[in-house]
């Protein structure tokens, strides 16, 4: 059997039945809404504490999904300050679960801003934060303003937080379906990624609906989209980190999406 956890995106109410139910070794979810302000509610009964025992009796490894509203990079002050603080909020109870990670974006800024300016306001985040989780960037799939959709923005960004990353907390996040989306190479993705990180600590396992450089972020199931197969599976084996599926179909489909994937691991 392959040693790389893999699970999928789950509901927050229980994400250890959640992953049971797909056989997964992982878990990822959010705490809150997703698309709201909000601080993070821990909607698991009993709170955090018994989500982090129940977690580690059933061997499951937790992850977060910081909300898609925060946006640390930008110039436009009323959503850079509360991202920051919402982004510490979630920190915070991630900490408190003992997951593994917090996913969050790499942002944008404005059209007609300097993107040093995203970059600068990524490492002031960086310094401001107290980080007891990792923290993990993720590449995004659109945007010409993006701070982390093409290698070389990542580049940029990854100097300005490894400038203020003194303790190693901040990490990378890889997503498939983003970097298809946005334009780049998945055969060789891996070591150009690593060339600039040093790490990748996650990998959001997705196919694509749309063909390559369409900036468009619509997942499929694994084998069903426009990514080839090979490339999926060559990702995943090559960053040697927990993958994560984030695809259509509820418990069934994500279960044979991560069956799927465990199988064609297995079998090279």
């Amino acid at each position: 059997m392959t040693s790389v956890p893999l699970g999928a995106h789950v509901d927050q109410e229980d994400p250890i039945e959640e992953a049971r139910r797909r056989s997964a070794d992982v878990a990822q979810f959010f705490l809150g809404d997703p698309q709201g302000w909000k601080g993070p509610v821990i909607a698991y009964p009993g709170g955090a504490d018994a989500l982090a025992a129940a977690a580690a009796q059933a061997g499951v490894g937790l992850y977060v999904h910081a909300p898609y509203v925060i946006n640390v990079a930008t110039t436009n002050n009323r959503i850079r300050i509360p991202s920051r603080k919402l982004l510490q909020q979630t920190l915070d109870a991630a900490a408190a679960i003992n997951a593994r990670g917090v996913v969050v974006h790499g942002g944008h800024v404005l059209k007609n801003d300097d993107p040093q300016a995203g970059f600068d306001n990524w490492r002031k985040c960086v310094e401001r934060l107290e980080i007891r989780c990792p923290l993990l960037i993720e590449n995004t799939a659109g945007g010409d303003n993006a701070m982390a959709r093409r290698l070389e923005r990542i580049a940029r960004l990854w100097e300005a937080v490894s400038a203020a990353d003194t303790d190693g907390m901040v990490g990378f996040c890889l997503d498939t379906c983003h970097f298809h989306a946005g334009g780049e190479e998945l055969a060789t993705v891996v070591d150009r990624v690593k060339s600039i990180t040093g790490r990748i600590d996650l990998v959001h396992a997705n196919d694509s609906q749309d063909a390559a450089g369409s900036g468009r972020d619509r997942h499929a199931n694994l084998g069903s989209g426009q990514i080839a197969p090979e490339d999926l599976v060559a990702v995943v084996r090559a960053a040697g980190a927990p993958a994560i599926v984030e695809t259509p179909g509820g418990a069934e489909g994500q279960a044979a999406d991560i069956a799927w994937l465990r199988e064609r691991l297995d079998a090279a």
